[in-house]
């Protein structure tokens, strides 16, 4: 949980924000100014302005705690608890500061809506300095915020504009989304806490609807995602990757999980092939706002449906049709291992430890004949009698798929092949014209 430090000064800016929507801030009139309208006296006045004028803490709290001794039903309590909560703070007693942002509050109608607005934006600042996750009543503290952060926007929502106020109708409006935004964000972040994920995820998009460049928000909206029953991938991978184009802190290690979710979700053929996955979906986020609808991650069960379904010639065909069809295929098949493939040959290149066959396969065995350029690039390890294949030869052969060339220059690429033993010649062929071996496929092999 990120944490900062609040000060008396930060809390008064903050309650000058808040302030910010009305015309002018409320506070204890004078009796000496018209006694008859108002419901304290002047010793509860003076007390009180005595106590707003101390600036030390110390000296501040026991006028405060004077003040509640002789006057516990005093119509000036709002007053006086909006000066605890800031001097409490500024001791850094932040749980002290808390209770007293809370007895403000539990005034509900009494106090001025101001006043709570103030004292509820305190209790989301102090919150992560008072929360305490391994206390017995941790799950009471959540609910708290929560309800307290709802409030706060409930009391926004409902705020009117004074009657003398400068302000258009619009700069007003405006002027509550910053609040808006927090008093959201600190509901979702204790529904989260909660475990309350689909909540948590509407308070953030909330938040988001008023402030889209906030990355924290983003972030805890895609983990919310994810956390759901079932996780709801997508908006959560979108939603993170947001985050990181924002520039989140410690985005590194974000990025590091996104990619983490993506495979798991994924789990496609090469773990490597994520990486451009997560290139292209930290690309388009930085450049919209809301994924596009036309882009998806394709899950395990959709990989695995391809995986079900091919064998090496619908694999030919998916590669070199390119587009989604291709990448999906791709996903998929990619480390896959294909048995009994058949191919010609058309070029041999011995190697130190390895054999490269250039080969070409096709759905009949009139199509292979006729072949004269490749597409199978076959790495043949620990048979150094595949040297002696020549071209024109019939091979079977099994392998692992690693990378292909699209067209024009269409190619897959195979490791570790080994070739049916039967294939491979006894010896060199003698001098003169080569009789090439022949094998013709029995149909196309699934894998």
């Amino acid at each position: 949980m990120k944490r900062q430090r609040y000060t008396l000064k930060g809390f008064l800016l903050l309650a000058l924000f808040v302030s910010g929507l009305t015309a002018g801030r409320a506070a204890a009139q004078d009796p000496q100014q018209d006694s008859a309208k108002l419901p304290y006296t002047l010793a509860e006045y003076n007390a009180y302005q005595s106590a707003n004028a101390e600036t030390k803490p110390d000296a501040r709290l026991k006028l405060l705690d004077d003040f509640v001794a002789k006057y516990p039903n005093s119509s000036l309590m709002q007053y006086v608890y909006g000066l605890y909560y800031p001097t409490y703070s500024q001791l850094k007693n932040y749980p002290k500061a808390m209770d007293y942002a809370d007895k403000l509050i539990a005034l509900a109608d009494k106090a001025e809506a101001q006043r709570r607005l103030e004292a509820i934006l305190a209790r989301v600042q102090l919150f992560p300095f008072v929360y305490n996750a391994k206390a017995a009543d941790a799950h009471d503290q959540l609910v708290k915020e929560r309800d307290g952060a709802l409030l706060g926007v409930k009391i926004l929502q409902d705020l009117k504009k004074a009657k003398d106020s400068t302000q258009t109708d619009e700069q007003f409006a405006e002027g509550k989304k910053p609040a808006i935004a927090l008093f959201e964000s600190a509901a979702g972040f204790a529904d989260q806490q909660l475990k309350d994920y689909a909540p948590a995820a509407e308070a953030y998009k909330a938040a988001l609807a008023v402030k889209a460049d906030d990355s924290l928000s983003w972030y805890r909206l895609g983990v919310s995602y994810l956390e759901m029953k079932p996780p709801q991938s997508l908006d959560g991978f979108w939603a993170l990757a947001k985050a990181i184009s924002l520039k989140i802190q410690n985005d590194s290690q974000i990025k590091d999980y996104l990619r983490k979710q993506i495979l798991a979700y994924e789990q496609p053929g090469c773990d490597s092939l994520v990486d451009a996955q997560l290139n292209e979906l930290l690309q388009l986020a930085a450049g919209a706002k809301d994924r596009p609808a036309t882009y998806i991650i394709p899950s395990a069960d959709d990989l695995n449906k391809i995986r079900q379904s091919s064998n090496i010639l619908t694999v030919l065909t998916d590669l070199k049709a390119g587009g989604d069809k291709a990448k999906m295929t791709w996903l998929a098949i990619c480390g896959a291992e294909f048995p009994e493939v058949v191919g010609k040959v058309l070029e041999v290149k011995p190697a130190t430890d390895a054999v490269e066959l250039r080969l070409y396969t096709g759905a009949t065995p009139e199509e292979i004949e006729a072949a004269t350029t490749s597409n199978l690039d076959v790495k043949v390890v620990g048979q150094p009698g595949a040297s002696r294949l020549q071209k024109g030869d019939g091979v079977r052969f099994s392998g692992t798929l690693v990378s292909y060339d699209p067209d024009p220059a269409f190619m897959i690429h195979w490791d570790k092949a080994k070739i049916n033993a039967e294939d491979i010649p006894a010896d060199k062929a003698a001098p003169g014209k080569h009789t090439p071996h022949k094998v013709a496929p029995k149909k196309p092999a699934g894998h």
